[in-house]
């Protein structure tokens, strides 16, 4: 049998070193455990370091909607209530999600960092992941595979009127919104 690796971190390169770390800094609640003018290394947790920025000696051009790169980063949270708080601890610095999705296997909130890349903070909506594949491969998932986009600020109001999180974690309380194809925002074509 093969050992089972785990993620240890994510590497981005950067011309804005300072912006990046302020930025990772605050979303993540991290600190910073090393840093010289090549590199900065980041963590929120007890690994050494989760999210690392590679300043290069020369200048980058800013990722684009149509360069072929890794998509998005995606942190998970134990409980709606621990992401909502998450979302009004970072609002309050000023920095909310580009678009928040039902996708229905998770709740998700997609912010972007200085140089556009999507950090997606979310919630598992199934306890187990067999349920979550079950899900996936079922009629709602197949007929729209990413989802609605919700209104966090709706959410949070929900959330402390009372409404359930089993409520809340469902497409059909997102779909009340009516908001644009999120698909848009994630493509970079909004």
């Amino acid at each position: 049998m093969t050992a089972t690796p785990k993620l240890a971190h994510v590497v981005f390169q950067t011309s804005d070193p300072g912006g990046m770390r302020d930025w990772y800094c605050s979303v993540l609640d991290g600190h910073v455990v090393f840093q010289n003018d090549s590199l900065c290394f980041i963590t929120y947790d007890e690994e050494h370091h989760r999210i690392a920025l590679l300043t290069p000696p020369v200048p980058l051009e800013r990722k684009t909607p149509t360069t072929a790169a890794a998509h998005h980063t995606a942190f998970t949270f134990e409980h709606l209530d621990d992401l909502l708080a998450r979302y009004e601890q970072l609002r309050d610095k000023g920095i909310t999600p580009a678009v928040s999705i039902a996708h229905g296997v998770t709740t998700s909130m997609y912010y972007q960092d200085p140089d556009g890349n999507f950090v997606e903070m979310q919630i598992d909506n199934f306890a187990d992941p067999d349920e979550a594949t079950g899900y996936m491969n079922g009629p709602e998932y197949s007929a729209d595979a990413v989802g609605p986009a919700f209104d966090p600020e709706e959410l949070l109001t929900a959330r402390r009127a009372g409404a359930s999180v089993e409520e809340l974690i469902h497409r059909s309380w997102a779909l009340r919104s009516a908001l644009p194809d999120p698909m848009l925002v994630l493509s970079g074509a909004a």
